[in-house]
């Protein structure tokens, strides 16, 4: 297990990155990443079009109607619309995993964007995953779910602001809010990136691949066989 301090300095604004990424080798060739905040000082601007840090849930309520954004540490971070790919993955991964529960009448229930979800029950964190998978009935409410899922899945967006936001800012807030597991399914890489966060586990497949769940011992979804070209 190696610790790495990384430390960088961004010329638009007032940016520091200071996050601690601990790299666990999962595979014989190839290391795979998880990324924490150092104390507080973590501050990563995605883009200039984000608004100024102190918004609360209740501004992405007042946005234009059909627009889309999400809260993280009090700053509004507006996405664009999903791809056709982007669409055709989630419908095909919650399918799968909503049959799963199904057919062993689980009490869990499936939620796939747009649903919101208030991060640590504040308003300062609201997030609308691709898929998310809820266990405990008393965090849903008629708004959504406040707390953290047990189960989520983010389809990585083109570019590189949608990858840091998934792979770093995402990781970290999920990892700190309690979410037990969390799936990357990155559509340009063809890869899969599942972190166990309760054991501190990852696991990396490819399109090819069975991806097992770790909530789910007996759930297997085979990618190869998903229509999602």
């Amino acid at each position: 297990m190696k610790d790495r301090v990384l430390n960088s300095s961004l010329n638009q604004g007032t940016v520091l990155i200071n996050i601690r990424i601990k790299i666990r080798s999962v595979f014989a060739d190839a290391s795979y990443f998880y990324a924490w905040k150092e104390a507080d000082n973590e501050k990563i601007h995605l883009n200039k079009e984000h608004e100024p840090a102190g918004m609360a849930a209740v501004d992405i309520y007042a946005l234009l109607e059909g627009t889309r954004a999400e809260l993280i540490d009090g700053k509004i971070y507006y996405m664009a619309p999903p791809s056709r790919q982007h669409q055709r993955i989630v419908f095909a991964v919650s399918r799968k995993i909503a049959d799963y529960i199904d057919s062993r009448k689980g009490s869990c229930e499936v939620y796939i964007a747009p649903f919101a979800v208030f991060l640590n029950k504040d308003d300062t964190n609201y997030v609308e995953p691709d898929i998310c998978v809820v266990c405990d009935k008393d965090k849903l409410d008629h708004k959504g779910c406040h707390g953290a899922p047990d189960l989520v899945v983010e389809v990585v967006s083109p570019g590189s602001n949608g990858r840091r936001m998934d792979y770093i800012i995402k990781l970290f807030k999920y990892q700190k809010a309690g979410v037990r597991e969390y799936w990357i399914v990155d559509p340009v890489d063809q890869t899969v990136t599942v972190y166990d966060l309760e054991h501190d586990d990852i696991g990396k497949y490819t399109f090819s691949d069975k991806v097992e769940a770790r909530i789910y011992p007996e759930l297997k979804i085979d990618f190869s066989t998903l229509n999602i070209d």
